[in-house]
């Protein structure tokens, strides 16, 4: 009877492996300084390498050894067990490194009937790539064969069935699915104990897929958002994505993950991983070299976008380059797309500090790079928006007085810093246009805690860095306060208080002649209006309002009246009886009754208003009320002269 019938199980002694027929071992196999003592025939007729091999030197006792055998000895060992007939199991773990031990091995059909490596394509493709989970642990496990696993086509084919099953609805991968540590029926209800309690499944977000694919190495990771590149799935996803992954393993980021919007955060609660059942925890820690690596593959990975998350976590990419210590090229790179969209970006997450040996405490040389950077960029533009735009609906136009508000905020901030040179804070105030800031308050403020901060300055250093603000462009408190700034050398105190005066001058000026306070005009042909004066200029648009009102009202009136008159007089030519009918007539806004005691009077009118009409119409006009009659000398006070 052959070896591969008696067959029972294989055991191990040691660092060898042995195999229960009841025959001498004749074929020792060394696999990673394993070694197998096993039978030529079993292995002979399955194993093309070996029968070539066995030809080449037929000895009786023979000894080879199988350099760079994909999997190890625990491959060779399914393998083996396969040619001796013994039940093997394929999984979605060992399905690539066996396929690749099949094909090392030539276990085609050649060497038999429904060879190892028919077997193993059969259950990859019938299996293995139809299911998410099963195509997730399978590229996780296939980290030690990559190179063998790639000239089998294996990668590419998992690669493209992850990519299309994230593009549809989870729900269809398969069924039963882990989702949110709940069984999930066919139809969506949920499962108890394999009864469908009816209750729904939520729904899972466009990031359902994050916490899978953040399992795998570095270089899957990169090949997989090439994939699903090539796919057409949204920029924002592979973002999303790839947030997720460096905030798993690159220090710094989660405090940046746990900031985010209250919505994301309800997401991340509900993610759960879709195969965390079933796969081996990742080693949380990473050396400072694969950080590293990490860090920079992220970078090449990420699009030419533009967004203020986006903003922000690039940011957060940086601070992280400086505490690994990367190459000048990476940080450079990360400066430049930050400084082209450095309007997104806020203060909290620009105050980076200085991880060198630099005795100031915030990176500002690093600050000022970015500036310029945003400065030398001819466009915003030149960044395409992810869609949806991730930008404030309320942001400002100007990019560039966006940019100079934050600069001076962020000086403001840093100048608190004692080792911080004037020089520092100069080049920073330089740093953007002349034309960009449309008030100095800001920049004012600055200057104003770093006198305070650093009472050693001479007054030459302070004239120097007053020297940056344009005296004509602080608002009046500002003026006044710095009127009365003791930390300001006399020379600046002087000039502030001539262009405050003529600030007050102006203003006056204006408030008289034309109601309004009108500002001072800066580039851009737009007019500031001055913080101690917008009350006043908005008191008087709606006084202005109001006079326009009652202009109109005036002239309605006026037309009223000169209606009014034309009416008496037609009454006036009329036969007398229609003027004495006791009726309602409408004169104006007002309705005139005939009243009792004036019967006998208009009884006497009655027979004089042929004879004499300039009377009677001068009856009429003393019947109409006060107001009425003197309506036509209201232009003598009206408000507009």
């Amino acid at each position: 009877m052959s070896p591969a019938a008696k067959v029972s199980e294989f055991h191990r002694e040691g660092n060898d492996w042995f195999c229960r027929t009841g025959l001498t071992s004749d074929i020792t196999v060394v696999v990673d300084d394993v070694k197998f003592h096993l039978h030529k025939f079993p292995l002979v007729s399955k194993c093309g390498k070996l029968a070539r091999m066995y030809e080449d030197d037929k000895k009786s006792l023979w000894t080879t050894v199988l350099e760079d055998f994909p999997g190890g000895s625990e491959t060779f060992l399914t393998a083996a067990r396969f040619c001796y007939g013994a039940r093997v199991d394929l999984t979605s773990k060992n399905i690539v490194s066996t396929h690749c031990a099949a094909e090392y091995l030539d276990m085609t059909s050649e060497y038999g009937e429904d060879n190892l490596i028919s077997q193993v394509e059969a259950f990859l493709h019938k299996h293995v790539l139809r299911n998410w989970k099963d195509c997730i642990l399978a590229l996780q496990s296939s980290s030690h064969v990559l190179k063998s696993a790639e000239k089998l086509q294996t990668i590419p084919k998992l690669m493209n069935a992850v990519s299309t099953m994230v593009c549809t609805d989870p729900s269809l991968f398969g069924w039963p699915m882990m989702m949110y540590g709940t069984l999930q029926s066919p139809g969506g209800s949920i499962l108890w104990n394999g009864i469908n309690t009816g209750a729904r499944m939520r729904s899972a977000g466009s990031d359902w897929w994050y916490e899978d694919v953040s399992y795998l190495s570095v270089d899957l990771f990169r090949r997989l958002i090439k994939a699903m590149e090539t796919k057409g799935i949204r920029a924002e996803s592979l973002v999303g994505a790839m947030v997720y992954y460096a905030r798993k393993y690159l220090p710094g980021l989660g405090r940046w993950q746990s900031r985010r919007t209250s919505g994301s955060s309800n997401n991340n609660k509900s993610r759960t991983s879709v195969v965390s059942f079933s796969l081996a925890a990742a080693s949380s820690s990473m050396s400072p070299v694969d950080q590293i690596a990490l860090l920079e593959t992220i970078l090449s990975l990420l699009p030419e976008k533009r967004g203020r998350s986006f903003c922000k976590f690039l940011l957060c990419l940086l601070r992280v380059a400086f505490i690994l210590g990367v190459d000048g090229s990476c940080v450079k790179q990360l400066e430049r797309r930050i400084g082209m969209q450095l309007e997104l970006a806020t203060l909290e997450n620009l105050l980076i500090l200085n991880y060198s040996d630099s005795e100031t405490l915030y990176n500002v040389d690093c600050v000022e790079r970015m500036i310029r950077h945003f400065v030398s960029s001819s466009s915003s533009s030149e960044l395409s928006d992810f869609s949806p735009p991730s930008l404030d609906p309320g942001m400002s136009p100007s990019s560039l007085r966006k940019v100079a508000k934050l600069v001076d905020s962020y000086m403001a901030e840093v100048a608190s810093d004692v080792n911080l040179k004037p020089d520092k804070m100069r080049s920073l105030a330089a740093a953007l246009p002349e034309g960009s800031r449309p008030l100095y308050d800001g920049l004012y403020r600055a200057f104003d805690i770093y006198f305070k901060e650093h009472p050693w300055l001479s007054d030459k250093d302070k004239e120097q860095l007053c020297n940056m603000m344009d005296y004509q462009r602080l608002s009046i408190d500002a003026c006044a306060h710095a009127s009365h700034n003791d930390r300001l050398p006399l020379r600046v105190v002087l000039q502030v208080l001539f262009f405050e005066q003529m600030h007050l001058r102006t203003a006056l000026a204006g408030g008289t002649n034309t109601g309004t306070a009108h500002a001072m005009t800066v580039p851009g042909q737009e007019i500031v209006e001055r913080d101690g004066w917008v009350t006043v200029v908005r008191q008087n648009q709606v006084l202005k309002v109001d006079m326009q009102k009652m202009r109109s009202r005036v002239g309605e009136l006026e037309e009223e009246f000169q209606n009014m008159k034309r009416e008496m007089k037609k009454r006036v030519s009329k036969p007398s009886s229609s003027v004495s009918s006791p009726r309602l007539v409408k004169m104006g806004c007002k309705f005139l009754l005939p009243r009792a005691s004036d019967a006998k009077n208009n009884d006497t009118a009655h027979g004089s208003v042929s004879s004499t009409p300039r009377s009677a119409a001068a009856a009429a006009e003393h019947a109409l009320p006060r107001s009425s009659r003197h309506s036509k000398h209201r232009k003598s006070f009206s408000f507009f002269g």
